[in-house]
């Protein structure tokens, strides 16, 4: 029977080994960034001594992402050109994990081209983290054609629902950030970078959806929970305690319902899926509320209004307060169209006062889908390694 590793030797190891995966990460971003490059020439962008450098390097070339080549030269010249570096066309080494509240959904940057693939699965709701984690690994190697390899991915960005912040623990139900960066990273073999899935979509939608390039951007997703997040100055906003974008827990009605927060009246009890459910009476999902519209049922309607002008006044409150350039509207709430964006938008306008003096406050619905978070993911990897994302996304089709 095999030892038990010390201690102290185990803390050793997985030092050297974030540490090494911290170099790898900075060698392929700066060849992502970059193109081409010699050892001497990455020497000089990363910092990196010369035997650390070439330990990366031959790591990286054994595992498939580095190919090594020697530049054809026209005309006689004297010695050998030096050989280059660059990264493999097919390698994908970003990793995008959401969590989301019944399902897994994971996305994969190429390393070259930008291009993404992306899986999702549904699963119980009472499966164990460790469950959850295990459909995260299988997704991922279903990924470009099954040629995605783990050894070859540098980071995994992971979202989860609700708060991401130091407070969490066991006792509210969830799972502390740190358990679940350490799972993460123990099943993957890779670090792991834990943050909120409505910031992520923020982050996300920022980097290649509906806000590209705007610098000050409100997000609010509509869904089962209400939450969301800020871009401000072009920076994705997390707060003091990493707590920020917790819209759905601003007071709305101080006679309301109970919250799951501990309070009342939340904009949650009054615009989640669940609540504007609860008001209509008979629609299970949000399906069920769209074809209800369609058929003219007024408590549809009427359900909608309710939670549309609760909506409007809570983002023309923050409006003014953060002032953003733009407002980004996602969850599968949003798929019942004018019947909720109408009296929101009635409210917003009525209510708002940050806008220009003759500009209406712009307000565009999310573009990325359900995939945002896991692309925001990737999309925190990238800001991480301080790459230029202002590439297009090619999004391959969903996996089943």
């Amino acid at each position: 029977m095999r030892s038990p590793r010390h201690p102290e030797a185990t803390r050793q190891q997985t030092g050297v080994s974030q540490s090494r995966r911290r170099h790898e990460s900075l060698v392929l971003g700066l060849l992502r960034q970059h193109g081409p490059l010699t050892r001497s020439e990455l020497g000089d962008l990363c910092g990196l001594s010369r035997t650390t450098l070439y330990d990366v390097v031959g790591v990286l070339m054994d595992s498939g992402a580095v190919n090594a080549s020697v530049p054809k030269v026209n005309g006689r010249r004297r010695g050998r050109p030096a050989e280059t570096l660059s990264l493999n066309s097919w390698a994908a080494d970003l990793l995008g994990i959401d969590f989301a509240r019944q399902a897994v959904r994971v996305a994969a940057m190429a390393t070259v081209h930008g291009s993404v693939s992306s899986a999702s699965e549904l699963h119980a709701p009472d499966a164990s983290w460790e469950e959850r984690v295990d459909v995260a690994r299988r997704l991922t190697r279903t990924l470009t054609g099954g040629t995605l390899r783990l050894d070859a991915i540098t980071g995994i960005g992971v979202g989860v629902t609700g708060p991401v912040g130091p407070l969490e623990d066991d006792a509210s139900g969830s799972i502390r950030r740190d358990a679940v960066s350490a799972l993460v990273s123990e099943r993957f073999g890779i670090p792991a970078y834990l943050d909120s899935n409505t910031r992520l979509a923020t982050l996300a939608e920022r980097t290649w959806g509906a806000a590209i390039d705007e610098q000050d951007v409100l997000y609010l997703c509509l869904s089962h929970s209400v939450g969301g997040g800020l871009v401000v100055g072009g920076a994705l906003h997390r707060g003091a305690h990493g707590l920020s974008g917790q819209f759905g827990h601003i007071t709305v009605d101080p006679e309301g319902g109970p919250c799951t927060c501990g309070r009342v009246g939340c904009l949650e009890t009054v615009a989640s899926i669940g609540a504007v459910l609860d008001a209509h009476g008979s629609a299970t999902d949000v399906p069920q509320l769209v074809a209800a519209l369609e058929a003219g049922d007024q408590a549809a309607y009427s359900a909608l209004a309710r939670a549309g002008a609760y909506v409007g006044k809570v983002l023309a409150d923050l409006c003014n307060a953060f002032g953003p350039s733009l407002v980004v509207l996602g969850g599968e709430l949003t798929d019942t169209g004018p019947a909720l964006m109408v009296p929101l938008r009635r409210e917003l306008d009525a209510h708002v006062t940050c806008r220009g003096s003759r500009t209406p406050l712009r307000v565009r619905p999310a573009e990325l889908g359900d995939v945002g978070a896991a692309l925001g993911g990737v999309a925190l990897l990238l800001h991480r390694q301080s790459v230029d994302i202002g590439r297009p996304l090619a999004l391959s089709p969903t996996v089943p």
